[in-house]
């Protein structure tokens, strides 16, 4: 009788390995036969968990995105005020999106980015991202100011991680201010 080997965690394990190989290659370098050989499974075993490298794309960048609000939400969470609500969003973009583990991030998020541009279906993760992004600043501030705030976020994180000499936080926490400065709930 063959015993067979089972993994609990395998799907959640070849997730895993595809977002550092996506990381490292892009989306365009990253397949089934390189995510099986890193992860040291059969090659097999990737139509066994995932019906085809979209659905597994799809589990990657959910999971993805799932960090990365998660994150923003404990952040914003913890402030009880505006001004730790504007401290908090100046943190995230400079003290949370910095470092080797932050660049692995912005790597993903653009290429997440890029996939959602292409293919409508991966749009649902980004709008859930943004969604759940605004609902955590209208906790802080009105709706419009939220989505305000939300853009900023986006666009000084990629000036940040591709400027040459990126924004400094007082560049930041000006910006944070003049947009909060008149519909910050008070």
């Amino acid at each position: 009788m063959t015993v067979r080997r089972t993994e609990p965690d395998r799907r959640s394990r070849l997730i895993d390995v595809t977002l550092d190989l996506i990381a490292e290659a892009g989306v365009a370098g990253t397949s089934h036969r390189k995510i099986a050989a890193r992860a040291g499974v059969p090659l097999g075993s990737m139509t066994y968990h995932f019906d085809g490298m979209d659905e597994l794309l799809f589990a990657a960048f959910s999971r993805f995105a799932e960090t990365i609000i998660t994150r923003f939400e404990e952040r914003l969470s913890a402030a009880t005020t505006i001004d730790e609500a504007e401290e908090a969003v100046v943190s995230l973009i400079h003290d949370d999106l910095t470092g080797p583990r932050a660049a692995r991030d912005r790597v993903l998020t653009f290429e997440l980015y890029t996939l959602a541009a292409r293919e409508p279906r991966f749009r649902a993760i980004t709008h859930e991202w943004m969604r759940r992004s605004r609902v955590e600043l209208e906790r802080h501030f009105d709706p419009d100011t939220a989505r305000q705030v939300d853009a900023l976020i986006e666009g000084l994180t990629i000036h940040r991680g591709l400027d040459p000499e990126p924004p400094s936080r007082g560049l930041t926490e000006d910006a944070v201010a003049r947009i909060t400065a008149r519909n910050a709930r008070r």
